[in-house]
């Protein structure tokens, strides 16, 4: 399988001049092909500046990022990124919207129309193939987003709080969209959030970020059984983890940087979902 992404030690800087700062620091992370992982942490801590880096749109100050042995120096198709609002052409039906990639690709109109219409059937929206962006609801339109970057098969799906903007009935069908469509195609997932429950339903693994300069606090390995369902937010394992993910994210003290959390070592039996990094 591809879409083994290795980030190795990587510094970021952003800004200029006397404006110049960190935002990400020193950090590591190994996310093996397939794996669902969410970002989680606090607004300006540095997630979505990583998944910059991860999509090739930020050059690390230092370090590096590797995806299935190659560096990430510049955008690929092979690593396809979904933001929080769609960018979707207004002036180009929606499936002329999720043909695009294809096109870029110089294939024939007829074979990426058929492919573009299979893709929105997978999602639900093949009735409204022939409408414009501007007659979505902001649900469908994110879902014609999701289905604009699949279409180019790429081997890591990079998400940068792509429910944000949705009320919360919405974001559930999304989120359960989400999770049925990464079960049929199973390519990497990297997930932005803020959200402690959409963290929790969705990934195989959270990695838990500090405020800035965004660290590794803590990497969380989810126990819970796929396929998962609302029950599951029910249930008393799902409100430990929310405590413990509440309990990292609590802002520090005043020059006390995350005095909240103790030395890790090996897992408690109670706690098998937590490990050192």
């Amino acid at each position: 399988m591809s879409g083994h992404v290795q980030v190795d030690r990587i510094g970021i800087h952003l800004g200029a001049g006397v404006q110049r700062f960190e935002a990400v620091q020193d950090l590591s992370l190994d996310i093996a092909p397939g794996e669902f992982v969410c970002l989680l942490g606090p607004s300006g801590c540095g997630k979505s500046t990583l998944l910059g880096a991860l999509a090739g749109h930020l050059a690390p100050t230092a370090g590096r990022i590797r995806v299935d042995g190659q560096p990430v120096d510049g955008p690929d198709p092979s690593r396809g990124l979904v933001f929080q609002h769609h960018t979707l052409f207004p002036w180009k039906r929606v499936v002329d919207n999720v043909a695009f990639g294809l096109q870029m690709k110089n294939v024939p109109q007829g074979e990426r129309r058929t492919r573009a219409r299979e893709l929105l059937a997978s999602v639900g929206l093949g009735d409204f193939a022939e409408r414009y962006p501007s007659q979505l609801s902001g649900g469908m339109q994110q879902r014609v987003e999701i289905a604009r970057v699949l279409i180019n098969h790429p081997a890591v799906l990079l998400m940068d709080e792509p429910f944000g903007a949705l009320d919360a009935l919405t974001r559930v069908k999304m989120q359960r969209l989400l999770l049925d469509v990464w079960a049929r195609i199973r390519t990497t997932v990297v997930f932005v959030t803020h959200d402690i429950d959409e963290a929790l339903f969705l990934a195989d693994r959270i990695v838990v970020m500090s405020a800035r300069p965004g660290r590794i606090v803590e990497q969380i390995a989810l126990p819970f059984a796929r396929p998962r369902d609302a029950s599951l937010l029910t249930t008393p394992e799902f409100a430990a983890l929310k405590r413990h993910c509440l309990a990292l994210l609590e802002e520090p003290d005043e020059g006390d940087p995350l005095p909240r959390l103790t030395p890790l070592g090996a897992p408690r039996a109670e706690e098998p979902w937590r490990f050192a990094v």
